[in-house]
């Protein structure tokens, strides 16, 4: 543990003050901590805020993680910042344009611009209007999603290690693990999946696993003999992976002492949860930069398109950047399904189950699993935290 009780608490009271009087991009040190606040008695969707500060600078620190995890010079991690901010304004607009045509949309790194897959050129022309580019393509995203759900009801071999739409290639890809492509399960997987529509096939190096650990020394909570991380807070408490607790389990957090109570848990199928809290822990819009970055305000919850960077925070491996590869994914563990996952090529390791996935200061959802580590890499994906609010009538604690 970083320090002890009563010196850590004194040193988050400080730096919460310094927080509301200065309204900071970061801070250097803040606790998960939670308000004796009730959550919403009804659910209702979650309403984002304008996507990123207008205006705020990205933090040296941040950067910095970029450079590192991306291979930028820092005028090109300002240089993709800048785009990124830019696509992310532009996309509900875009989208709007689409109308029915609709089939997709990612981020280009090579361009730096919003590209929009749409089935018909007149409808691209309205896109193209509003400044994203256009790729023509043969399905909408309806169909690719219909698509995927039809294989979502089909039994997966463990060598599958997930599927979903990809809207760049205009198909459903499915996940094998290497070395079992001519599988027979597989091979019946692949054709029962390749009735429902087009679908292609990526082979990765293994399968993915939930990021929950036994209890080692750390951050931030504990329930049983399992260590995760904290997502975000919530007006009430936070959310988290499901995989991490059930209903009614008890927390406790960095310190062991006693923090709340899982109200509600999904896993498989989803893989999410909140915990309401109290017993002194306070909620704080905030993301742990981990000392490697100041600490992240959350600001809102717009969600970003593939392409985009987004980056980790967790109490295992700390803080770590990579890219959006995909929305709407399966991801098939041992335990089951988990679905309409995010895939990203940000790496994780055991402990960092239910971290917090943030792009600028706009969160993005809570760590599930995956594969890999941080010394080698891998893949991650995350639940996004829009589900989860609008799931059990939450609200994103913002700055």
């Amino acid at each position: 543990m970083r320090g002890t009780s009563a010196s850590r608490r004194t040193g988050l009271r400080a730096a919460l003050s310094a927080l509301l009087l200065v309204g900071a991009y970061g801070v250097t040190a803040l606790a998960p901590a939670a308000s004796a606040a009730p959550a919403p008695s009804a659910p209702a969707a979650p309403v984002p805020s304008a996507p990123f500060a207008a205006g705020a600078p990205a933090s040296p620190g941040l950067v910095a993680a970029m450079q590192r995890d991306f291979g930028l010079t820092e005028a090109q991690a300002h240089r993709r910042l800048a785009r990124e901010r830019t696509a992310l304004a532009l996309r509900a607009g875009a989208e709007r344009a689409a109308g029915d045509a609709f089939a997709g949309t990612w981020f280009d790194a090579a361009t730096g611009r919003l590209t929009v897959a749409v089935t018909n050129a007149r409808q691209a022309a309205a896109v193209r209007s509003t400044g994203a580019a256009t790729r023509l393509v043969e399905r909408t995203a309806a169909q690719l999603d219909a698509a995927k759900s039809e294989i979502d009801r089909q039994p997966a071999p463990a060598a599958v290690s997930g599927w979903g739409v990809d809207p760049r290639t205009n198909r459903v890809v499915v996940q094998v693990v290497a070395g079992h492509r001519g599988d027979a399960a597989v091979e019946d997987f692949l054709a029962r999946a390749r009735s429902t529509g087009p679908v292609g096939v990526e082979t990765v190096r293994e399968a993915p696993r939930t990021f929950a650990a036994g209890v080692v020394g750390g951050d931030p909570y504990y329930t049983g003999n399992v260590r995760c991380s904290i997502g975000f807070s919530v007006h009430g408490g936070f959310v988290t992976a499901g995989h991490c607790g059930g209903r009614g389990s008890s927390v406790r957090g960095w310190d062991g002492s006693d923090m709340g109570t899982f109200q509600g848990s999904s896993f498989p199928g989803d893989d999410m949860a909140w915990v309401s809290t109290g017993h002194g822990w306070w909620t704080v819009p905030v993301v742990l930069g981990w000392g490697q970055i100041p600490d992240r305000l959350v600001k809102g919850s717009w969600e970003a398109p593939a392409g985009t960077s987004v980056c980790r925070s967790g109490s295992t491996s700390h803080w770590h950047c990579g890219t959006v590869l995909a929305r709407n994914q399966t991801v098939n563990y041992a335990q089951g399904a988990v679905y309409e996952t995010v895939r990203t090529d940000a790496c994780a390791e055991g402990g960092d189950s239910g971290g917090s996935f943030i792009t600028g200061d706009q969160a993005q959802g809570v760590t599930s699993g995956g594969y890999g580590n941080c010394s080698s890499g891998g893949n991650t994906w995350f639940q996004p935290v829009n589900e989860i609010l609008s799931r059990y009538g939450l609200t994103l604690h913002t700055s």
